[in-house]
């Protein structure tokens, strides 16, 4: 019985401390308060810092992959506790397509307003 004991407060510890692996998504909102204020300037530089948050979540997506596949492979073969902190919570996955859903609504801002924004990610 102690034995028991042992292992499933093992597992459960385990268990918690996968929770910890990866990070929270912190997501912007599609509409945002002062968007009917802004003019087009303020809108391509939205547009634009959007657009770079986009490429570096994009560089953060890819390396969560890689990192995963090699705990894969070393919780598979070597150290099966290494499995608990594999990344599945996607936060970047997430964030980008919360932003790509705001760089759309700008572009239909922009186009209201009358605007000629580009954005790299449409």
């Amino acid at each position: 019985m102690p034995m028991m004991r042992r292992m499933v407060s093992a597992l459960a510890l385990m268990a918690m401390l996968g929770a910890c692996a990866g990070r929270d998504p912190n997501l912007v909102a599609v509409v945002q308060p002062g968007d009917p204020s802004l003019d087009c300037t303020a809108i391509q530089a939205q547009v634009i810092a959007n657009d770079n948050q986009i490429r570096s979540l994009s560089k953060e997506s890819s390396n969560t992959t890689g990192g995963n596949v090699a705990l894969g492979v070393v919780g598979a073969i070597l150290f099966w506790p290494a499995l608990f902190a594999m990344d599945f919570k996607g936060a970047a996955d997430k964030e980008t397509s919360a932003l790509q859903s705001r760089q759309s609504y700008l572009g239909t801002l922009a186009a209201q307003k009358g605007c000629g924004v580009q954005s790299a990610s449409r």
